[in-house]
């Protein structure tokens, strides 16, 4: 009697009530609703990413520059450095892509400054350049790779970025962390502006236009002179240069010497121009300013050739483990500055914009333990600063307190260097 009354009859119809035959055409349908609102979605952002990219080239197309023709390319095609239609390393650049993704997906929230930390900028030219440098070699540091430098009556300009990003366009890109210390028209007269490559943070476009006009030689490696002169500088005033060039500027010789990097404003365009550093050679001193590099074994005949210098001008910023080849990171950067024979280092290429994952403050924490590790003379001028070489300004620690890797815990190591 029990199981009767649990157990359904042999020839009981099935189930055939409403709910049921709902629930078996539910989820197909389900499905097809998602992904058709799935493919809408994705449709919608590669329309927006590509209008975005749109706008994007329309607005900056001017910045991009201009690609080199005609006896500019003939002498591009002359070099020892250009092969297979664009400029190579001695030493290839190494990249990790995984490693770089991971990097980006763990970046410092650090990597730039609060928005309540004010920097001790030092603002305005307040009449430090009515009276030549007592020493003959002054430097103003304005940010970045950008410098005002006096040497033994000349004065020359490196890498000039006066705009607010390192991009095409004013409204994306790497934005700078103040506005520039000086400005234009308050600079000493300059007799030459040095550019080390074209990449955005160090050939800027809205700062060319800027100058454009100056009755004074605008030297830049091979092919950059296109962009310069796309960009109205007369093309009798640029002057392009391979490296170990030399450009006499009054009584100061002006040396194009090698550097371990790349170049490119586009996808379309990269390595088609070369990249370089620079000596700077007076009549009682020599400054060395590195440009964007990577450790190369070069370096060594810099020195050699060149050295030694009062002063080096080197990149310590922007670096990354998955990339160890195009920039120095802060431990080589002291390794390259005893390679070229340098004497005082100025550490370059940071507190200005975000260009790497790292915290802002590593790359100047790291130049201090190294640099007193192995005794070498540094200074750490505030942005805007001037100081002259000799005698030294003391270590002036103006970044405020923040937790940074050391060497140990993120080392740099270039490839292909012993």
């Amino acid at each position: 009697m029990a199981d009767d009354d649990v157990t359904a009859p042999e020839d009981a119809p099935a189930p055939d009530d409403a709910s049921t035959r709902s629930g078996a055409t539910s989820n197909p349908s389900r499905r097809r609703i998602v992904w058709r609102w799935t493919k809408r979605i994705v449709a919608g952002l590669g329309i927006g990413i590509l209008l975005l990219s749109t706008v994007a080239v329309i607005d900056g197309w001017q910045a991009f520059g201009k690609a080199p023709a005609g006896d500019r390319l003939a002498r591009m095609q002359a070099s020892p450095q250009y092969g297979d239609d664009v400029f190579v390393n001695p030493q290839p650049l190494y990249n990790d892509v995984w490693i770089m993704l991971r990097d980006l997906f763990g970046a410092s929230p650090n990597a730039t400054p609060d928005d309540d930390t004010e920097l001790p900028v030092v603002m305005g030219a307040q009449g430090r350049f009515d009276t030549p440098p007592a020493s003959g070699l002054r430097v103003t540091w304005l940010g970045h790779s950008t410098m005002l430098v006096e040497i033994d009556g000349t004065v020359v300009l490196t890498d000039p970025v006066w705009g607010p990003r390192t991009s095409p366009v004013t409204w994306l890109g790497p934005a700078r962390w103040y506005p520039p210390p000086l400005a234009l028209n308050e600079l000493p007269p300059v007799d030459a502006v040095v550019f080390s490559h074209d990449h955005y943070d160090h050939l800027d476009y809205p700062t060319v236009l800027a100058i454009k006009d100056w009755d004074v030689p605008f030297i830049a490696p091979l092919g950059v002179g296109a962009h310069l002169e796309y960009w109205g500088v007369p093309v009798e005033r640029i002057v392009e240069v391979d490296w170990w060039d030399r450009v006499p500027v009054g009584e100061l010789e002006i040396v194009a010497t090698p550097s371990r990097h790349a170049s490119g404003r586009q996808v379309f365009d990269q390595n088609r121009t070369l990249w370089a550093g620079y000596a700077l050679l007076g009549e009682d001193h020599r400054v060395y300013f590195s440009g964007d590099t990577g450790l190369f074994p070069g370096m060594r005949d810099i020195g050699e050739r060149l050295g030694p210098f009062d002063l080096t001008m080197i990149e310590v910023g922007a670096y990354g483990q998955g990339w160890p080849d195009w920039h120095l990171g802060p431990e080589q950067a002291l390794r390259a500055h005893q390679m070229v024979r340098g004497e005082l280092f100025l550490p370059v290429h940071w507190g200005l914009f975000n260009l790497a994952p790292h915290t802002w403050t590593e790359p100047i924490e790291r130049v201090v333990v190294a640099a007193e590790a192995a005794g070498i003379p540094y200074v750490t001028p505030r942005p805007g600063a001037s100081f002259e070489a000799s005698p030294p300004p003391g270590v002036d620690r103006w970044w405020p307190d923040l937790p940074w890797r050391t060497q140990a815990q993120y080392p740099i190591v270039a490839t292909k260097v012993d």
